[in-house]
């Protein structure tokens, strides 16, 4: 049912947060799913985002220069 109001954890923001502090050095794409998917199933997140949303984030998160990729790994940006 919409609503006028989201929770953090019901935002594109908040889930980016989740998955960069979800994100290893080196990680891909299908393993930082399956650690969304792990924690959604494990009640460690409690909003369901489907794969086009995740994909969003991500490009979201490269595009203002948050993570990068290299080699097809994504790696968070420390500068």
């Amino acid at each position: 049912m919409p609503k006028k109001h989201l929770t953090l954890d019901e935002s594109y923001l908040g889930f980016g947060a989740f998955l960069l502090m979800s994100l290893n050095s080196g990680e891909d794409v299908d393993s930082l799913w399956e650690k969304y998917i792990s924690a959604f199933g494990s009640n460690k997140y409690s909003v369901k985002f489907s794969f086009d949303e995740f994909i969003i984030v991500i490009d979201f998160l490269f595009i203002i220069g948050a993570i990068r990729m290299e080699k097809g790994k994504l790696y968070r940006e420390t500068t």
